[in-house]
């Protein structure tokens, strides 16, 4: 909310008065629940090793990639959503929206993000080590493309913790704000909620740029380098 006041209004007020003003007019942040996973691992399938070791500081656009599948009911029932985001920028780079979860959906994601980036170097693809990444259709991708596969540890969140993270917003900020009827309602929201407000908005680990603001902000300063 400061951010967005000073940064986007441009006007002068602290942050000690925003928050009584907002207390005094009942206004509170909308909470995380805890997010349900939904990954299966297969014991067959052989996992990458883990490139990253929990470090998402990358340090160029493209160098590392993370991506990971949530899913949420509707009346009709369950959307799954799988997605990939730019460590660098925070930006979500590729994504796909089905009625299964099957290896196709994080495929699908990133073959978005190939197409919308055009990686030239050895972009890392992070994930956890659910049925869909460790499976040979999902594998044979990345290294087609010249990327690197890496994966965390079996059960632990810590080890994707940024796409962990962009999942517990997207609930906080959307899945959980009310009962969807069809899935073409929430996919239709989900898309809305990523193209039009994630990506487009300010981002505090960032320093309150958004993520198409920072990369627009580093794309210049390149050229004017």
């Amino acid at each position: 909310m400061h951010a967005e006041l000073v940064l986007g209004e441009g006007l002068r007020v602290g942050r000690k008065r925003i928050a009584r003003l907002m207390a005094a007019a009942g206004i509170q942040g909308i909470f995380t629940r805890r997010r349900k996973g939904c990954t299966r691992r297969n014991p067959a399938d052989a996992p990458a090793d883990d490139l990253v070791k929990r470090d998402f500081n990358a340090t160029g656009q493209g160098q590392l990639w993370v991506s990971d599948v949530t899913e949420h009911p509707t009346h009709e029932g369950k959307v799954y959503l799988a997605v990939v985001l730019d460590a660098w920028s925070r930006r979500v780079v590729g994504w796909s929206i089905a009625d299964h979860m099957r290896t196709e959906l994080v495929v699908d994601a990133l073959q978005m993000a190939i197409w919308r980036r055009r990686p030239a170097g050895q972009t890392i693809v992070h994930s956890d080590r659910g049925s869909q990444y460790t499976a040979w259709a999902f594998g044979r991708r990345p290294r087609a493309a010249g990327l690197l596969g890496s994966m965390g540890a079996v059960g632990d969140a810590l080890d994707n913790a940024m796409a962990e993270s962009f999942f517990g917003t997207l609930q906080r900020e959307l899945l959980d704000r009310r009962q969807w009827a069809s899935r073409k309602e929430l996919a239709q929201a989900i898309f809305d909620y990523i193209e039009a407000f994630y990506n487009p908005r300010r981002h505090s680990s960032i320093g309150n740029l958004s993520p198409v603001e920072f990369e627009a902000l580093h794309s210049y300063k390149q050229d004017a380098a």
